[in-house]
């Protein structure tokens, strides 16, 4: 349901947002922190959600060595279009075709808002499967604690779930799954898209106790 949704509005999507971070100082900066923390770790950043690539080609442009991972093969598809030069593949948050311990940072920007919130444990264990002990993820998501029905977005007729979360919760969640937040920024809509406050987590993968 939510891949079909996203391969219906791919293209559509990608032209209305492709300038919206630039009216989004805020986004920019969390981005710019979470880019300081991979940077100076070292490790490679997978963009898991990442549309038709409009945040991986931001962390791209400063200097972080990123890939995208989508549902969609037609945001997939859109981002390998707009952004050649970079690494894209089909993929699913909670069963990710990579390694354990095979990555710095993880950015999740707005892609767990269709997961169901009983469902989230998994998708947050997965990332500690992947990421090195000490390595970075960085979420945003809609505040809120209910469900929405989506029938109509981006110009078409589609028909999914999206969730609105309690940053507090969220915070619960990474916990029992080894990770403790380190930053949080809740800030008001700043467009006509927005309708909600939009909360952005960063978390760090707590070290292994032996």
């Amino acid at each position: 349901m939510t891949r079909a949704a996203y391969d219906t509005v791919a293209v559509d999507y990608a032209k209305l947002l492709d300038d919206n971070l630039a009216n989004s100082p805020m986004d920019r900066a969390m981005l710019g922190i979470f880019a300081e923390y991979v940077l100076a770790d070292g490790g490679q950043v997978a963009d898991i959600g990442c549309g038709p690539g409009r945040i991986t080609i931001h962390l791209d442009s400063l200097g972080v060595p990123v890939f995208g991972i989508d549902l969609s093969p037609g945001m997939v598809a859109e981002a390998r279009h707009r952004y050649p030069h970079l690494r894209f593949e089909v993929g699913a948050m909670a069963e990710l075709d990579l390694p354990e311990t095979s990555l710095g940072g993880i950015l999740a920007w707005y892609s767990i808002i269709h997961t169901p919130p009983e469902l989230l444990p998994a998708v947050f264990a997965e990332f500690a499967r992947v990421l090195v002990p000490g390595g970075h993820l960085l979420l945003a998501f809609q505040v809120g604690d209910e469900r929405k029905r989506v029938e109509q977005a981006y110009g078409h007729s589609v028909s999914c779930d999206a969730y609105r979360l309690p940053p507090k919760r969220v915070t619960e969640l990474l916990s029992q799954a080894g990770f403790t937040v380190t930053a949080q920024l809740i800030r008001e809509p700043m467009h006509e898209l927005e309708h909600t406050p939009q909360a952005h987590l960063v978390a760090r993968k707590r070290p292994s106790r032996h």
